[in-house]
């Protein structure tokens, strides 16, 4: 379950234009607690085979074998943090807060950015977060 603001998120409160949105989520693991930070897209435009009746209603052999379906992407996510993917696999509990809703790639972008580098995610030990933009990484910094 997604939270904004101290409640339960659901997707009529999705904002009409609304791209994604940057998270912060929190788990007590070994008895310490550790944050990450991300970003997450609302939906994702999946490419789905069409089934044997469709394909064959198809006048045009050359037409598209698949159809583009929008699902929600980010209702059963949990991270792309390899320690977090464990975490809820192995059943324990995980905050997920939404920080700020996005109308735009490049707006989650610099949201996430921005967030990472105000709370010094690479300086302190309990956040997951190993590298920001794929640019400055935890190693390197110290």
């Amino acid at each position: 379950m997604w939270k904004k603001d101290k409640e339960e998120f659901t997707d009529d409160m999705i904002p009409d234009g609304a791209v994604g949105f940057v998270y912060f989520m929190c788990t007590m693991i070994d008895g310490e607690e550790y944050y990450y930070i991300g970003k997450k897209q609302f939906f994702s435009n999946n490419k789905v085979k069409l089934g044997k009746k469709a394909m064959a209603e198809r006048t045009d052999k050359r037409t598209k074998t698949y159809k583009r379906v929008k699902r929600p992407a980010y209702k059963n996510y949990y991270s792309s943090n390899i320690v977090l993917k464990q975490a809820h696999k192995d059943g324990i509990h995980i905050d997920r807060h939404i920080l700020k809703i996005c109308y735009s790639k490049m707006e989650m972008t610099y949201e996430e950015t921005r967030h990472l580098f105000k709370l010094d995610v690479l300086e302190k030990d309990n956040y997951l977060n190993n590298n920001i933009l794929a640019k400055f990484y935890r190693g390197k910094i110290k």
